[in-house]
């Protein structure tokens, strides 16, 4: 009985707070003579604040119109937000900013459902050794990382060296299939110097550097076992599908809104996905030398951790987690 009148409590709660919105929206509109959009538009800045209170206010709407116009076809963009404007009785003519705003908006709303949809039928499709392409990835990718050394064979224990779990990589691809393999050959041939990098490093581990506070707080036991304690590696490879498992998940459960929204200024990308991911293994592996763990059993300890530094860092909405990946420089006042 008591649950039963808790939910009813919460039902009525939500009704009551949805009707006194849409009787503050009512007044607001009579008192500035703008609509809810107009008032986002005019009033807030370009960027993920802009785009995330227009999508609510969409997708909020009792219009089926509003509704579904953040699921429209990037080619009908065009035609809903002339629709939108007739529905609030806008003149254009009057208010052009609106509708240049608005198309940004959509752009990226509707830029970020495709993404999605991208990303997935990539981690859908599995990795398949009889495909040409799906083989001429995976070679390339050793050769991006292991420029100076040949691959003796196809399968081979050389797959090791850079990060894989046995002597044929197809394996390890079965969690994220193909999206893993994308986002690895990505950050190893875009970011080539520093992929050769952080895998010599995962390879050849160095201890984080110990401040004097830190140390004034070893005992003498304590300092020597520090002091002759080895740093902990980890497989390069098997960590980058890893972290593309964490900026799928980060995708689908819209956290990366605020970072498309601040670094796109039209429909995000699979290439801005894949910058996010090169950003995300940086970090990952600056985190991992700070964290310091005493053996690779620490992995899911560490990389929790640092994924609620990410989420924390995304709900900041002028957060764009790679600004030297960032396209905000085109973003301009619409």
């Amino acid at each position: 009985m008591k649950h039963f009148l808790r939910m009813l409590i919460q039902v009525c709660l939500y009704f009551y707070c949805k009707f006194l919105w849409r009787c503050l929206k009512f007044v607001m509109r009579k008192l500035t003579g703008r609509c809810e959009l107009q008032r986002i538009c005019y009033n807030t800045k370009p960027g993920a604040s802009r785009t995330m209170k227009i999508e609510t206010s969409l997708r909020d709407s009792k219009s089926k119109l509003l509704q579904t116009s953040v699921s429209v076809h990037p080619d009908a963009i065009e035609k809903t937000i002339e629709d939108i404007m007739e529905l609030k009785k806008i003149d254009p003519d009057i208010n052009p900013q609106l509708g240049i705003s608005l198309q940004a908006c959509l752009l990226q709303i509707v830029g970020y459902r495709n993404l999605i949809a991208d990303v997935e039928k990539l981690r859908r499709e599995p990795y398949d050794s009889d495909n040409p392409q799906h083989e001429e990835m995976l070679l390339k990718l050793w050769k991006f990382l292991k420029p100076n050394t040949p691959l003796e064979s196809r399968i081979s224990k050389q797959w090791c060296e850079i990060g894989f779990q046995g002597d044929d990589p197809k394996t390890d691809f079965r969690g994220m299939g193909l999206l893993g393999l994308y986002n690895l050959q990505y950050f190893a041939e875009r970011d080539a110097t520093a992929a050769q990098q952080v895998l010599s490093d995962s390879l050849h581990p160095k201890c984080r550097d110990i401040t004097k506070e830190e140390i004034s707080k070893f005992s003498k036991a304590e300092w020597e076992k520090k002091r002759m304690d080895k740093a902990i590696g980890y497989s390069f490879a098997i960590v980058g599908i890893n972290i593309t498992d964490l900026a799928y998940n980060l995708l689908i459960s819209g956290a990366l809104k605020t970072h498309f929204y601040n670094i796109a200024p039209e429909a995000p990308t699979l290439s801005h996905f894949q910058q996010t991911f090169c950003y995300l293994m940086h970090e990952f592996h600056k985190f991992w030398i700070e964290e310091d763990p005493m053996d690779i059993m620490e992995f899911n300890r560490v990389r929790e951790k640092f994924r609620k530094r990410i989420i924390k860092q995304l709900q900041n909405p002028d957060m764009a987690l790679c600004p030297h990946f960032a396209a905000s420089e085109g973003l301009i006042n619409m």
